[in-house]
Parts: structure tokens; C-alpha cells; sequence
């Protein structure tokens, strides 16, 4: 698969997780989806990335920050539902070594 198509298909399961959100009653606020390489340099340095191999970089992964009644939290159920929508999806939340669950990516 292109890179491309792996955009697309990110961006068809991303709109299904913001729908699924906003059935179960969730508010969202994006955050980063594309970062630059010196972006992601500064976010390494800074330790809020562990890696040069960033999905954010290939505009496959989005930070997603959803809200119950204004306040942040960070539903297991969201993402099991992303992980569940294709193989290649993964949350940060389930990551072992460095949790991120605001993390949504697509693995291409």
C-alpha cells in the first residue's frame, strides 16, 4: 500500500472514531495530526516523543484530546474502537514502554 492510500485510510477511520465519540457523548479537541521534522525533533528533546519514526510525520496519527462535561479523560473504550476499526491502528494508550493516550496512529 502507497503511503497515500495509508493517509486515506487513516483519515476514514479517523472520522469513524470522531462519530463513535460523539455517539457515546464525548467532546474532542485535535491537536497535532502532521508535524515537521524539526517539530518532532523538538518534541524527542523535550520527552514527549520517543521516536525519530513518528506516525505524525507521515500525517498518519492525531492527537485527540476528548472531554466529559469540559474535563479531559482518556476512555479505554475509544481505543479499543480504533484499534478494532483495522490492524494497523494503535492507541498510545495501550503502548507499554511510553504511554501517550491521547495517541491515535495508523502504523504505515
Amino acid at each position: 500500500m502507497k503511503l497515500g492510500e495509508h493517509q486515506e485510510a487513516f483519515a476514514r477511520d479517523l472520522t469513524r472514531l470522531l462519530i463513535y465519540a460523539a455517539g457515546k457523548g464525548y467532546g474532542v479537541r485535535i491537536a497535532e495530526v502532521f508535524r515537521s521534522v524539526e517539530q518532532q525533533r523538538l518534541h524527542v528533546q523535550a520527552g514527549r516523543s520517543k521516536t525519530m519514526n513518528s506516525m505524525h510525520l507521515k500525517k498518519c496519527a492525531a492527537d485527540l484530546y476528548f472531554t466529559v462535561d469540559g474535563e479531559l479523560v482518556y476512555p479505554q473504550e475509544l481505543g479499543d474502537f480504533w484499534e478494532g476499526l483495522d490492524p494497523l491502528n494503535r492507541w498510545g494508550g495501550n503502548w507499554k514502554s511510553f504511554v501517550d493516550k491521547v495517541h491515535y496512529e495508523r502504523n504505515c
